[in-house]
């Protein structure tokens, strides 16, 4: 019913808000936009935009079609992709999704050994939360993703195949002078009188919450700092502790040190998702990954 040169303007009308703009973007004439969007609104069977004094906005019918729109221009540009990669070897892009803290060095170094056996291939990290990155993998806009079981766990999904990398450990990070800096382990038990810093998500129970759960205790007091560099300057001045995962170990300041808590700990699954169709080139950063997450 509607051809992709029909959904890639609507794309472009939907992105930058007027005709004007769509015209610029794809080199039409702005009289050929408006008999575009005419003709496809003739064949959605109503009105796609709200022509507004300054530009226009997607009508509830429109928003719908948008969203299938981007799912078929989305197949489509993996098919070219998929083909390429079969005809030609491995070239085209390869967008890959990753959460904050496996783009510190899990992703980068897979990436890295990637990028040296297969140079021409164009690489498209993209970061987000592993919820938002499955999201986008359903629409079609993610080639592999790196997520995680933490915070909501991972939904069933027989559209996405999951291949499990790491199981990662939280530690704990302290300052040098700490008096339990010393040990190579810390009892989790023995913190209970420390203030943590962390950025508990709304409304759920943290993972340093079931861990002092099961040490028999709850966390005394928390300083609510969400970044990295924050978090690590408030303990840095002595102001608390905080958690941080194995594979973000990287990032820990040299006037910091990583503690592991033993049985204690807390513990979240690192996966690699690949969607129902799957690039060659995807599959091997897979196996990259594995690799990396073994070290």
């Amino acid at each position: 019913m509607f051809d992709a040169d029909a959904l890639r303007l609507l794309d472009a009308v939907a992105r930058t808000g007027s005709f004007t703009g769509a015209a610029a973007l794809l080199n039409y004439t702005q009289s050929a936009v408006s008999r575009r969007i005419a003709s496809l609104e003739q064949q959605a069977g109503g009105p796609l935009f709200e022509r507004l004094a300054r530009g226009v906005r997607l009508t509830p019918a429109g928003e719908a079609l948008h969203h299938h729109a981007l799912v078929v221009l989305n197949q489509l540009a993996r098919a070219e992709e998929e083909l390429a990669g079969i005809h030609g070897g491995y070239r085209g892009r390869l967008r890959v999704g990753a959460f904050a803290t496996a783009n510190v060095a899990l992703v980068p170094g897979a990436l890295r050994a990637f990028r040296r056996e297969f140079p021409e291939v164009e690489l498209v990290p993209v970061e987000g939360p592993s919820g938002g990155l499955l999201r986008r993998m359903r629409e079609g806009s993610l080639d592999v993703a790196v997520i995680s079981d933490y915070p909501s766990g991972l939904p069933y999904d027989d559209e996405v195949e999951l291949v499990e990398l790491v199981v990662d450990e939280l530690m704990v990070v302290l300052p040098r002078d700490h008096r339990l800096a010393e040990g190579e382990r810390v009892d989790l038990r023995e913190l209970r009188e420390e203030t943590w810093i962390e950025a508990p998500p709304p409304g759920r129970t943290t993972m340093l919450a079931e861990a002092c759960a099961r040490a028999g205790f709850a966390p005394r007091a928390t300083v609510r700092i969400s970044e990295w560099t924050g978090k690590f300057g408030f303990v840095a001045a002595g102001l608390g502790v905080t958690l941080v995962p194995a594979i973000a170990a990287r990032a820990v300041p040299p006037e910091l040190v990583l503690r592991s808590l033993g049985d204690l700990a807390p513990r979240r699954t690192v996966y690699a998702a690949l969607p129902h169709t799957i690039l060659p080139a995807a599959r091997t950063l897979v196996r990259y990954l594995s690799e990396a997450a073994g070290q």
